[in-house]
């Protein structure tokens, strides 16, 4: 064994810089760049004719779904040139590589080497081509047969003194087929400890929709786009995020919607699209998106709700009976005098001033809004990964309610998903709190009484292997490590775990800090062919709007020596619950067309599911709210108006607000180059955005190398060597990317009610690099 095994293996990205620079930031997106960068990755990782044969089935009826955002696919004709986007390309060029990891890499590359690369560096090393193990104290991953793997898994998890000693995360990559046999193993195993990546992102959507309207998701479909009045765009970034968004955005504004945008930084994609299908936009001609563009503070969502909602009340009192929907408010709700009531405690000043908002901007959002009756909300992360996340949910729902605007077409409520299949993931089960009678269901379809007892989410999970109470950490897909907060914390959990494995199809910082055993398991990416016994076997997914549709690879594997998701779910089922188990895996393994069979069975909504999957473009499942339509717990069939106050802020003199964002050139935790070209920023990732005020009062100046502090709960978190860059964010405002800045987020920092880690709001300090 290697003596510097002795020492950890770097849990965060190594603390150097690369040769920053900086150039203006863009005021649109897309356009022929886009078309350009895409294409460098694609033929640089794929080669042309394997990366244009993919690009050529991406999201196409007959193809396979882009492995990246949740957006959804249009129900009629799809673009005959491209039905992705720059970073739907850039997800292919890395699943899609010709670069692989064999037995060869693993035996040169030790582990702790591995680490002291960035997450670019070891991203880009190639696809996973077997299954390897790390034994206890070893230094270097070595080949393993399947069997013996699955062996060694089955024993583990047969030796815990509890199922509860395991816990089993799971990606929003993982298709419904492959969710669906995840759960129902860990379930017959015994245990709900399902954490999966919708606890870090949408989970205040889900719990506060759930609890207003009756249903976790959205109320709009991709045509509602097309003839709207007004689109909010809150808390998100769809340049970046979600590219195809824009133009569903573009056709809007053709169709007349005015759009008014609401987030801290301004965002190339909120402001202007060139459109690189169209002659306007290959001549470099930009749609201006946003009419209105709002720059709240961080965390500035709630008070600018409320404040348009006052305003709103005024205007309808000024002239009764056409600003609020009074027949939708009778007919679908409860506790409207108590909410203007409530409304009418604040003072419009105060509220202007903590959302941080020019009242006159605000009043021009009003006036906007005020004699329309079709209006979109979408939000994202911005929203969600607060500690008030659940509440401004609520109060977005509190607003939709009072113009009317749910259940109507051109109208409704659009959380934007931020991985392709973590809706679908969630309607498949895959929930550490199940509902009764989904664990009834089970039980009667299947013949075993399943666990009732809630198990752990993300952040209970981390804390849970920090307390010795999980042996045992299995991902389905993700970068654990990476997503999560608190990075030195999560690493110190997961090394104090008896044995971490990770279905994976390429290397992340995730396989190198680790338990005591670990195992990573080669799977297929989206784009590969999925042969079952000479059958080729296809996967679905549901989108942002709950479509669900087929997804069906077309790419030779990269190896001969990858399994997909079910069948190593079902492998893995059979050799660790043996003869106790009731379920016949091997049927599963062989026919992904059994497993549909048996979701129609258990899942509302998917009778029929092997025909109607098969219909080009797929089905909708069935949304109450949608058609107007609402099943709340506490009124039956109203949606109660929401009361919460304004969020409070407790910094410190000195202090700001952080708020970590991703770059243009990441999904996720996968980062494809260093390179945030609509943001000005080139070959460097560790840098905070700051006000030039700021900067200013500060005493530092641009390209100064500072270090972060957070000190939530009297334990410092430090990120050190950032590089200070100037931009457009209100004053005492930041921004930093994640993972590097992850380290800073407090693991016991969290929205209420959700869990959700408070990625979108840190109060750190900054001092120069090295001082103390």
């Amino acid at each position: 064994m290697s003596e510097h095994i002795k020492e950890q293996p770097a849990a965060e990205n190594p603390e150097e810089l690369l040769d920053l620079k900086l150039t203006k930031p863009k005021t649109w997106a897309a356009g022929i760049p886009a078309v350009t960068v895409a294409m460098v990755d694609i033929l640089q990782e794929s080669g042309f004719v394997r990366g244009m044969e993919g690009l050529f089935k991406m999201n196409k009826k007959d193809g396979f779904d882009c492995s990246g955002c949740a957006w959804p696919d249009p129900d009629d004709d799809r673009s005959p040139i491209a039905e992705y986007c720059e970073n739907g390309a850039k997800a292919l060029a890395e699943e899609a590589t010709t670069k692989k990891l064999t037995a060869e890499f693993f035996a040169q590359n030790s582990v702790f080497d591995l680490a002291k690369l960035n997450d670019y560096e070891i991203g880009k090393k190639g696809r996973i081509a077997q299954p390897v193990y790390l034994p206890k104290g070893a230094s270097h991953y070595q080949p393993i047969s399947w069997d013996e793997a699955f062996k060694k898994i089955a024993d583990k998890l047969n030796s815990l003194a509890s199922p509860n000693e395991a816990a089993f995360y799971t990606s929003g990559r993982t298709s419904n087929e492959a969710s669906f046999t995840y759960q129902l193993f860990i379930r017959e195993y015994g245990t709900n400890n399902m954490p999966d990546c919708s606890n870090m992102c949408h989970e205040s959507t889900s719990l506060g929709l759930a609890e207003a309207i009756g249903i976790g998701k959205g109320t709009v479909t991709l045509n509602d786009f097309y003839d709207t009045d007004v689109i909010i765009i809150m808390g998100q970034n769809p340049g970046t995020n979600h590219p195809r968004m824009l133009s569903a955005l573009e056709k809007a504004k053709k169709h007349g919607s005015k759009i008014i945008a609401v987030n801290p930084l301004h965002e190339a994609g909120l402001m202007g699209f060139k459109n690189p299908q169209t002659v306007k936009g290959v001549l470099g001609i930009t749609t201006q998106l946003a009419d209105l563009y709002l720059q709240v503070k961080i965390n500035g969502d709630m008070a600018l709700l409320k404040a348009i909602e006052k305003l709103l009340y005024k205007a309808e009192l000024e002239s009764p009976g056409t600003v609020f929907d009074h027949e939708f408010i009778k007919n679908n709700t409860e506790g409207y005098v108590a909410f203007l009531n409530h409304l009418n405690e604040y003072d419009i000043n105060h509220l202007a001033n903590e959302a941080g908002v020019p009242l006159a901007q605000i009043e021009q959002a009003a006036d906007i809004l005020k004699d329309k009756t079709r209006i979109i909300i979408c939000w994202a992360m911005g929203v969600t990964q607060h500690k008030n996340g659940v509440a401004t949910v609520k109060e977005i729902v509190n607003l939709a309610m009072l113009k009317g605007t749910i259940g109507k077409p051109g109208a409704g409520l659009c959380p934007v998903r931020g991985h392709s299949n973590v809706q679908g993931n969630r309607t498949m089960m895959i929930f550490d709190k199940p509902k009764p009678k989904q664990l009834d269901k089970l039980k009667e379809v299947f013949g075993f009484e399943p666990p009732r007892q809630h198990g752990y989410d993300v952040v209970e999970s981390i804390q849970a292997m920090h307390e010795g109470k999980l042996k045992v950490f299995f991902a389905m897909g993700g970068n654990f490590l990476s997503a999560t907060p608190d990075t030195t914390y999560t690493a110190d959990a997961m090394r104090k775990l008896e044995m971490s494995v990770h279905v994976s199809t390429k290397l992340n910082r995730s396989h190198l800090v680790h338990g005591d055993e670990a195992l990573i398991l080669p799977t297929l990416s989206r784009s590969d062919k999925d042969m079952v016994n000479g059958e080729a076997q296809f996967i679905s997914c549901e989108n942002s709007m709950g479509v669900v549709q087929m997804s069906k690879g077309m790419l030779e594997p990269i190896s001969k020596d990858l399994l997909s998701e079910n069948q190593i779910v079902c492998r893995l089922a059979k050799a660790t619950l043996g003869k106790r188990s009731v379920i016949d895996w091997d049927k599963y393994a062989k026919s992904y067309d059994a497993v549909r069979d048996d979701i129609a069975k258990v899942i509302p909504g998917f009778d029929d599911y092997n025909q109607k999957v098969r219909v080009p473009a797929g089905f909708y499942l069935p949304n109450g709210p949608r058609e107007g339509k609402f099943e709340n717990i506490k009124f039956g069939n109203k949606v109660d108006f929401n009361i919460a106050g304004l969020p409070l802020h407790e910094s410190k003199t000195g202090e700001f607000r952080m708020t970590t964002i991703r770059s243009h050139d990441q999904f996720n935790t996968t980062i494809y180059g260093l390179n945030d070209r609509y943001r000005g920023v080139h070959n460097e990732r560790r840098v905070i955005f700051m006000n030039e005020k700021d900067i200013a009062k500060a005493g530092f100046k641009q390209g100064e190398h500072v270090d972060l502090y957070n000190n939530f709960g009297g334990v410092e978190r430090v990120a050190r060597l950032f590089v200070v860059v100037p931009y457009n964010v209100p004053e005492g405002n930041t921004a930093t990317y994640y993972p590097e800045a992850n380290v800073l987020i407090p693991i016991d920092s969290v929205a209420e009610g959700s869990n959700t880690p408070t990625s979108k709001l840190v109060f750190i300090s900054i001092k120069k690099h090295g001082v103390k």
